[in-house]
């Protein structure tokens, strides 16, 4: 099956896996602020019905640069999935973080939209048994088509020369689907979290680890795009935004310094 994508070349980046506490927020947060301090700003779609990623945004301090929050819990926003997204009229990017235990439908009009798709795993049995059956269904059910390489995993909260990384290691040797970067288990995510940014907008020799692996993943994306505009430049039909009200851009209330009276893990 393939994607939808068309206006304006737009990149639809999906987050998604059917079990909690995977990593979806964390990592569709740090790619907003990536993008946003590379560019435009993106729109980032909250479809958590908790609302994680607005809660995030919310956070942000003021003088950094903007990111376009869009509510995606309603029926509305369901309904449209199966047409052309859009964002943000000065985005170029937009970032869906799916909940967990999301509807086969709602599944399978996310997956045909989206030209990136990513899916956070944590390195333990359970997990990666949960992994291997959502997977299973993005082939089968949702009719993901492997070759049109639009899927790649994230391996996060990971502990290096541990007996769960090198299980999920085999376990990944065993599918023809990418890993394209590994997330350390590191309070340098939680801390950013905590203020609103990402880790690329903390001091760098903090993160130079952890932003080695966000730049492989975006290097990933990078390359997806360019194709999803080679896509969309055969496409002439374009369709409506979503219908649950225009994005909403989030600057936050101007934050304290970075860093500041909390201890920050080092490399």
């Amino acid at each position: 099956m393939s994607s939808t994508t068309g206006a304006g070349g737009l990149h639809k980046i999906v987050v998604l896996n059917p079990k909690g506490g995977s990593g979806k927020t964390t990592l569709a947060t740090n790619l907003a602020s990536f993008y946003a301090q590379r560019g435009s700003p993106p729109t980032l779609v909250d479809c958590d019905p908790q609302g994680f990623c607005l809660r995030w945004l919310e956070k942000r301090p003021a003088d950094r640069p903007a990111i376009h929050g869009m509510k995606g819990d309603g029926e509305g926003l369901y309904a449209s999935a199966l047409l052309t997204l859009k964002g943000h009229p000065d985005s170029s990017v937009m970032i869906i973080d799916l909940p967990a235990a999301i509807p086969y439908e709602r599944l399978h009009a996310f997956t045909y939209v989206a030209d990136s798709i990513l899916l956070p795993i944590q390195p333990s049995a359970i997990d990666i048994h949960a992994g291997t059956r959502f997977i299973a269904e993005l082939l089968l059910d949702a009719q993901l088509d492997r070759n049109e390489r639009r899927l790649a995993i994230v391996a996060n909260r990971v502990k290096e020369r541990t007996k769960s990384f090198s299980m999920l290691m085999r376990f990944l040797t065993s599918l023809r689907i990418p890993m394209i970067a590994s997330l350390r288990d590191s309070q340098n995510f939680v801390y950013a979290a905590d203020q609103g940014l990402g880790i690329c907008e903390m001091p760098p020799h903090r993160v130079k680890n952890d932003l080695a692996q966000l730049n492989a993943i975006v290097s990933w994306l990078d390359n997806r795009r360019q194709l999803a505009i080679a896509r969309a430049a055969s496409r002439d039909a374009q369709s409506p935004s979503f219908q649950d009200g225009g994005p909403v851009t989030y600057s936050g209330e101007a934050g304290g310094e970075v860093g500041a009276g909390v201890e920050v893990e080092a490399d």
